[in-house]
C-alpha cells in the first residue's frame, strides 16, 4: 500500500504544478480533466496526512507508556486507547480510497424506471419511485431532464426515462439498479387488501459519441406516429423514433417531442448509455460473477428493496438494513440508505481486492 502511496504523492505534486501553469487554463478540457484528477488524489493525500499524524501521536504515546512518572504513563495509556481504534478507521478509509476508481463515477446518469408485476398499482409505484429520485437529485442541487414518459390512465408510469446531471451522480446512484417491491393497499382496492407490486430501476452512466463510436451500419432507425394515453394526442406527422442497435438487439424509442430530430437525439443518448453500460458490465462480469444484470426480471421475488406501507418501513435486502418514516423516504430522503449500500459495496470490493493482491504480486 505504501509503495503505491509514494507514487500517488509524487503524482499529486506533478498535478499541482500543472494546475499552476497559466497555459493549461487555455485548454478548458485538459484543465477540467487535470482538476478532477487532482481533486480525487487530494482526498487520498488528506487521509494519508491524517494517518501520519495519528501514527506519530501513537508512537510518542508508546514511548511514554513506561515513563517513571505514573501520571505521564497513565495519560499515554489513555492516548493509546483513544488513537489505536482511530488509526484503524483511518487505515480503512485510506485503503478504500486507494481502490481502483470506477471510471464512470463522475458521470451524469440515465435513470429508467418501468412498472413490473402488479398492473396499474405497479405503474403508480413506478411514478412514486421517479418522484423520489427526482427529489433526491434536487436536494443535492442536481438537475433532472425527462427524456421519455409513458403513462397509464390513472396517472401512473408504465415507463419513464430521465437524465440526472450532477457531480458524482453515477457514484451515488449506481447501486439503485434492481427490482423495487411495494406492499400496500392500492387506491383501486375496495376491500382494503394489501397488494404486492414491483417496478424495476436501471441506472446507466451517461455516454456520448466521443466515448462510443457506433457505425451507422449497426443501427436501424424507424419513424412512426406517436400517440398519448388512450390513443389521444396523436401526431399528424411521423415524429416518433425507434432506434435498433442490430449487433446487440437493443431497442430504444422516443416520442415525447413533436420534432423527429429531437426524438432521435434523445433516443440516441439513451442508446449510447445502454451500450456504455453493456460494455462496463462485460468487463465487470469477466472479473466477478456477481454483477450479472442491471435490473432483474421485475418479478415480485427478484428484489433489492421492499417498501412496506402497513409497517411504515423500507428494507434493503442486500445489506439487511431497515428504515422507517416511509413517507419522508419517498419524498427523497434516501441519503442514509444510499450511503450504507455504497459502504457495503466498497467493503466487498476491498475484501476482493486484498484477496487478489497476493496472486497479482506473485505474477
Amino acid at each position: 500500500m505504501f509503495e503505491k502511496l509514494d507514487q500517488i504523492l509524487e503524482k499529486h505534486k506533478v498535478l499541482e504544478e500543472r494546475l499552476s501553469d497559466p497555459n493549461l487554463i487555455k485548454d478548458r478540457k485538459k484543465f477540467e480533466q487535470t482538476a478532477r484528477e487532482h481533486k480525487e488524489i487530494t482526498r487520498i493525500v488528506e487521509i494519508y496526512d491524517e494517518w501520519r499524524s495519528c501514527t506519530e501521536t501513537l508512537a510518542e504515546a508508546r514511548l511514554l507508556l513506561n515513563d517513571s512518572d505514573t501520571e505521564i504513563g497513565n495519560l499515554a495509556k489513555e492516548e493509546i486507547e483513544m488513537y489505536e481504534p482511530r488509526l484503524e478507521e483511518i487505515e480503512l478509509r485510506l485503503r478504500r480510497q486507494m481502490l481502483p476508481r470506477d471510471p464512470n463515477d463522475e458521470k451524469n446518469v440515465i435513470i429508467e424506471i418501468r412498472a413490473g408485476t402488479g398492473g396499474d398499482e405497479a405503474a403508480l409505484f413506478a411514478g412514486d419511485l421517479y418522484r423520489m429520485y427526482a427529489r433526491y437529485a434536487e436536494n443535492r442541487s442536481w438537475t433532472v431532464e425527462e427524456l421519455s414518459r409513458n403513462e397509464n390512465n390513472l396517472g401512473g408510469m408504465k415507463e419513464v426515462v430521465a437524465l440526472i446531471k450532477g457531480a458524482g451522480a453515477y457514484s451515488q446512484l449506481k447501486f439503485e439498479s434492481g427490482t423495487h417491491r411495494v406492499q400496500r393497499v392500492p387506491v383501486t382496492e375496495s376491500q382494503g387488501r394489501i397488494h404486492t407490486s414491483a417496478a424495476t430501476v436501471a441506472i446507466l452512466p451517461e455516454a456520448d459519441e466521443v466515448e462510443l463510436k457506433v457505425p451507422e451500419t449497426d443501427i436501424r432507425i424507424d419513424v412512426y406516429r406517436s400517440s398519448g394515453p388512450g390513443g389521444q394526442s396523436v401526431n399528424t406527422t411521423d415524429s416518433a423514433v425507434r432506434i435498433t442497435h442490430q449487433p446487440t438487439g437493443l431497442v430504444v424509442t422516443c416520442q415525447d417531442e413533436k420534432s423527429q430530430h429531437k426524438n432521435k437525439a434523445k433516443a440516441m443518448k439513451i442508446l449510447l448509455s445502454h451500450l456504455l453500460d453493456f460494455e462496463t458490465r462485460k468487463l465487470n462480469e469477466a472479473r466477478s460473477a456477481e454483477r450479472k444484470s442491471q435490473i432483474g426480471s421485475g418479478d415480485r421475488s427478484d428484489r433489492i428493496r421492499t417498501y412496506n406501507f402497513p409497517q411504515d418501513r423500507v428494507t434493503d435486502h442486500r445489506i439487511g438494513f431497515t428504515q422507517h418514516s416511509l413517507d419522508s423516504f419517498l419524498e427523497g430522503d434516501i441519503g442514509e440508505m444510499v450511503r450504507r449500500v455504497i459502504e457495503t459495496r466498497e467493503a466487498e470490493r476491498l475484501a476482493e481486492f486484498e484477496e487478489d493482491a497476493p496472486e497479482e504480486k506473485a505474477e
